[in-house]
């Protein structure tokens, strides 16, 4: 199961991602992405992780891709947080 949300304030539009990042549900999170990064008027983009529990490969290459389109992110665990470090690091070295 997965779900996407979005929660927005004054400040900031957050896209809350929960369950299992796998395909076929990656090509929804970068569609979900596309649709929230519209019309920010100025406010920031966060891609909250806090709620996943599983990322898959595929769901690596997704988030790799959001990274790569400026996706800020909030992570819950010590697993998630990993995972988005590891991906920093090879935006870095791939830039």
């Amino acid at each position: 199961m997965f779900k996407i949300s979005i929660v927005e304030t004054a400040s900031q539009r957050r896209l809350i991602l929960e369950g299992k990042l796998v395909s076929p549900w990656t090509a929804e999170v970068a569609a979900a992405w596309k649709s929230a990064a519209e019309q920010l008027h100025g406010r920031k983009l966060i891609v909250d992780l806090t709620n996943v529990t599983l990322i898959s490969s595929d769901g690596e290459d997704a988030l790799f891709e959001l990274m790569r389109d400026g996706a800020k992110f909030s992570c819950g665990d010590v697993l998630t947080r990993h995972v988005v470090k590891q991906l920093a690091r090879r935006r870095r070295c791939k830039a």
